[in-house]
C-alpha cells in the first residue's frame, strides 16, 4: 500500500535548483518525485509557499536537509486552508509530531494527498485520520458528532445530530461494536461515490 512516509520511496538523489526572490533554492536529498503526485516544478512551487509562511525559519538552501518545522498556527492561515472547517485536523493528521508542526516533507505530503491526482483509496486513509478526533483508530459517535457539526456549521439541533450519527453507525458498523473501524468507514464511503470528491486542495 502506498505510504507518503515509506522510506523505500526516498532512494534517488537529485538536485533541484530554482530562483525565488533573487536567491537560489537548492535541494540535495532523496527524491520526492517518486513518492508524491507532483512534478519537479510543483515541488519547487510548494517550497516557495512553505518559505513564505516563515521566511525567518525556512532556509532557501536544503542541501543539508535542515530540521525545520513550521507551526500549525501559520499553516492553517494559508488561503487554501483557512476557510476549511477541518483545517486543524488536516494539518495535525499530516504532522509527524501529531501537533500540527509541519516539516517540508510533511507539507508536501499533505498537498500531495489532497491533490486531484491522489487516488481515492489514499484520500480515504487520511479522511479517516482527520475524522478520528480522539485518535484511537476508530470513528466513534463523538467523532461523528464533531464531524457533522463542522460539515453543517452547527445548523442542526443536537437531537438531529445524534439521530444522524446513530443512523450512520447503525448502517456502517459491520461488527456491531458501535464504532467505525477503517474497514467500516471504507464500506460507508463506497456507497457514497461523491464523499471524497471535495477532499482536495489546489496549489
Amino acid at each position: 500500500m502506498y505510504s507518503p512516509k515509506n522510506e523505500n520511496y526516498y532512494t534517488i538523489q537529485i538536485i533541484l535548483p530554482a530562483i525565488f526572490t533573487g536567491r537560489k533554492t537548492v535541494f540535495v536529498w532523496s527524491s520526492m518525485l517518486d513518492c508524491t503526485f507532483f512534478t519537479r516544478k510543483e515541488i519547487l512551487r510548494l517550497h516557495g509557499r512553505y518559505h513564505e509562511l516563515a521566511p525567518h525559519l525556512v532556509p532557501m538552501d536544503y542541501t543539508n536537509d535542515p530540521d525545520v518545522k513550521v507551526p500549525l498556527a501559520l499553516i492553517v492561515n494559508m488561503p487554501e486552508l483557512k476557510e476549511n472547517p477541518f483545517r486543524n485536523r488536516i494539518v495535525e493528521s499530516f504532522s509527524e509530531d501529531g501537533k500540527g508542526n509541519l516539516s517540508f516533507n510533511d507539507f508536501v505530503d499533505m498537498f500531495s494527498v489532497l491533490s486531484e491526482m491522489a487516488p481515492r483509496e489514499l484520500k480515504a486513509i487520511y479522511a479517516f485520520k482527520i475524522y478520528d478526533f480522539n485518535v484511537d483508530n476508530y470513528i466513534c459517535k463523538e467523532d461523528l458528532e464533531k464531524t457533522l457539526n463542522r460539515l453543517t456549521k452547527e445548523e442542526l439541533t443536537p437531537e438531529e445530530v445524534i439521530l444522524v450519527c446513530e443512523k450512520a453507525i447503525e448502517e456502517a458498523d459491520l461488527d456491531g461494536d458501535n464504532k467505525l473501524s477503517f474497514a467500516d468507514f471504507e464500506n460507508m464511503i463506497s456507497r457514497a461515490p461523491d464523499f471524497l470528491s471535495t477532499f482536495h486542495i489546489r496549489i
